[in-house]
């Protein structure tokens, strides 16, 4: 089968399309075809060597992926050949023809939804529902700000906070992003390459700052919003897309009585599976009724995966990539 493969850590254009062994399913394991695959900003950095986990070299990147059952190894039920399905559980390896994974990590879908779109619909929207519900408890008429409102997770950011019932304030870096996030549910807009967020958060909310922010840029946007907290408000820490950590005051959030709350999706998923069932059975609802979408910004093919993730990575994008395989 092909595969795209790192072989050494460090530039994307070190990538290759090569043939690789086609995978084998072990007990509770299916063999998908991969129809297409979703392109995070972390399957750059795994490629980089400047993400949290670093699989032994050489490794298949791509975290997730919509495919169709080939065959299962023994011990699986539920599942037949040709049914649809999503999955995350991979890490890494879905921008492959072929993928073995758990039985258990994979979510049957309906074949209404394109594979651009539904390759995807978890890591980005699965992220922003669990920040935004189980880490940051958002309750409707709550002013929710999202930074980076016009990326990937920051788009389903905006589209979960609406239909959780909240006033969505988004903030992106040009009026070309803003309109996309104004077209998928935002309220009010804040272009913090133009206005400083701290005074236009206030503005937004009568003066009461935000109840919930939801960044996943980190950097100077961080110093900036992090001082237009609400009373009892819980600004969730997605990310770092900016490149830079930020250094946190903590005598902010004695004063303003606020919280600031870690969102790893990754771990939620393997310590709340059931939660997480519930999380997907709600979005996939959404999207069947046409709350939530997935924005899709440029389809790429198999061979030019490093041109995707090098997008991805420049931050230009608007909504998602994804990877056509199949």
């Amino acid at each position: 089968m092909k595969a795209i493969v790192c072989n050494e850590y460090g530039s994307l254009d070190d990538l290759v399309l090569q043939d690789t062994d086609e995978p084998v399913p072990a007990d509770h394991e299916l063999l998908i075809r991969v129809l297409a695959a979703g392109v995070n900003f972390p399957d750059g950095l795994l490629v980089k060597g400047q993400y949290q986990a670093k699989p032994q070299i050489p490794f298949i990147p791509g975290m997730e992926l919509c495919g169709e059952v080939v065959s299962s190894g023994s011990g699986v039920s539920g599942f037949k050949t040709g049914d649809r399905l999503i999955s995350s559980s991979v890490s890494y390896g879905a921008f492959a023809e072929r993928v073995a994974l758990p039985a258990a990590s994979a979510i049957k879908i309906p074949k209404s939804i394109k594979p651009a779109e539904a390759s995807n619909l978890l890591v980005a929207h699965g992220t922003a529902h669990h920040a935004l519900k189980q880490r940051g408890n958002l309750q409707a008429g709550e002013n929710l700000v999202v930074l980076g409102a016009a990326g990937g997770t920051g788009l389903a950011a905006v589209q979960i906070g609406k239909a959780m019932g909240a006033n969505v304030i988004a903030a992106a870096s040009s009026e070309e992003k803003l309109a996309l996030a104004r077209a998928n549910g935002a309220d009010a807009t804040i272009n913090y390459s133009t206005e400083a967020i701290k005074d236009a958060i206030r503005q937004h909310t009568d003066g009461k700052g935000a109840d919930l922010i939801y960044d996943p840029v980190g950097g100077e946007l961080f110093d900036s919003s992090v001082r237009a907290m609400a009373r009892n408000g819980r600004y969730l820490v997605i990310g770092f897309a900016s490149g830079t950590i930020p250094k946190f005051p903590v005598n902010l959030a004695l004063v303003k009585e606020f919280s600031l709350v870690g969102v790893f999706w990754g771990t939620f998923t393997r310590k709340e599976p059931a939660v997480f069932a519930e999380n997907m059975q709600e979005l996939l609802d959404w999207h069947q009724q046409g709350r939530v979408s997935v924005a899709i910004d440029r389809v790429f093919d198999l061979k030019d995966t490093p041109d995707a993730l090098k997008y991805v990575m420049s931050r230009q994008v608007k909504g998602k990539v994804a990877i056509s395989v199949s």
